[in-house]
């Protein structure tokens, strides 16, 4: 058993290289982002540290730059990181039966949609270890890059800074418009979520209120209304 657990850490330390190069270039700009608000590089990697989530720390950042409320704060990020339970729950159902409490625990700890798309792609039933490998991997490259990308940011020219700092958002394109391209839907959904966005900000009576409220609602309006009109047929696992 021990040899077998130790197979899929490794393997899963093997896979989870491209996520953590991918992670490392990413978290800087994060890093950056977040010193250019204020945040120190301590507080910066801690954030990373405890989050692994570019979206919800990306928000967090611009909220804590607004002074958000504590509140406002951990409902958006409720909100955003939400499909990581729904992600938990089917990694949990490909697990092997006899995996202790304590390595899901420890599972638990990264749930990314990077690991989770290595960890899908396993045959049943999963062992938790590929996930430990694939964690220590790429978490590591995800914390130190944003250090690097805070203490930089320190150092770095406010113009040089400013101009990298625009990565972030050219990682957000990156991942949003290839699954455009072959999903007209998505499109309408990417759309109508930039027009609310853009109608919180312009519309005086909704200008007002606070960044991590809008993320909120706009959030929960725009995926309720959707899965309204377009709900996800279920899928015919006996074929």
């Amino acid at each position: 058993m021990q040899l077998e657990n130790r197979k899929s850490f490794i393997k899963g330390l093997k896979d989870s290289v491209p996520i953590m190069l991918g992670y490392f270039a990413v978290s800087f700009t994060l890093g950056i982002n977040a010193s250019a608000h204020g945040l120190s590089w301590l507080e910066a990697g801690l954030m990373s540290f405890l989050n692994h989530t570019s979206a919800g720390q990306a928000a967090g950042i611009a909220m804590i730059a607004n002074d958000d409320s504590y509140l406002s704060v951990a409902l958006s990020q409720a909100v955003i990181n939400l499909r990581y339970l729904l992600m938990s729950a089917a990694l949990a159902l490909k697990l092997k039966k006899d995996t202790s409490l304590g390595l899901r625990l420890s599972m638990s700890y990264v749930v990314s949609d990077e690991i989770f798309g290595i960890s899908a792609l396993q045959k049943a039933p999963l062992n938790g270890w590929y996930n430990i490998g694939s964690m220590a991997a790429a978490s590591p490259g995800w914390v130190l890059g944003t250090i690097l990308g805070a203490v930089m940011g320190n150092v770095l020219r406010p113009d040089i800074t400013m101009a990298l700092s625009v990565a972030l958002y050219s990682m957000f394109i990156a991942v949003v418009f290839p699954p455009i391209r072959h999903n007209a839907f998505l499109a309408v959904v990417v759309s109508a979520s930039m027009a609310l966005s853009y109608a919180f900000s312009v519309i005086k009576a909704l200008s007002g209120i606070s960044y991590g409220i809008k993320v909120i609602l706009i959030t929960i309006a725009l995926s309720a209304f959707f899965a309204i009109i377009r709900p996800i047929e279920e899928q015919d696992n006996e074929a």
